[in-house]
């Protein structure tokens, strides 16, 4: 088993329906480098587990507001797929998406302020 464990901004939450029903997803941007002047590498997620959908799906109004929502989280089974751009500066080019499998959500802040997911009506204190 691979997992990557990091925090990063919770991103594109969604639900994505197909032939045979449907899957939660969202996207992460997790930090990295230097802390002064942080790099991101975006991992495309397909949401797994019935803990990590409901803490996603607590989160999904802030993400929606654009809040920012900072999130300690547990990956598995991470890919790569490739594509290509079809607007913007890099119409054209071929770029790398990482996927994966959200296994966990750990902790999180709303705009800073830690969130308590054993009562997730409170912000924590």
């Amino acid at each position: 088993d691979l997992h990557v464990q990091g925090i990063g901004y919770l991103n594109r939450v969604r639900e994505v329906k197909v032939k045979r029903g449907s899957f939660w997803a969202c996207s992460i941007a997790a930090l990295h480098g230097d802390i002064d002047d942080p790099e991101t590498t975006y991992f495309d997620c397909k949401i797994e587990g019935a803990d990590a959908l409901d803490r996603v799906k607590f989160l999904m109004s802030a993400v929606e507001k654009k809040q920012k929502v900072i999130v300690s989280f547990k990956l598995g089974d991470i890919y790569a797929e490739t594509f290509v751009y079809q607007s913007g500066e890099k119409t054209g080019q071929t770029g790398v998406s990482i996927k994966g499998r959200l296994l966990q959500i750990r902790s999180a802040k709303i705009d800073g302020i830690p969130v308590d997911f054993a009562d997730p009506v409170r912000i924590a204190a």
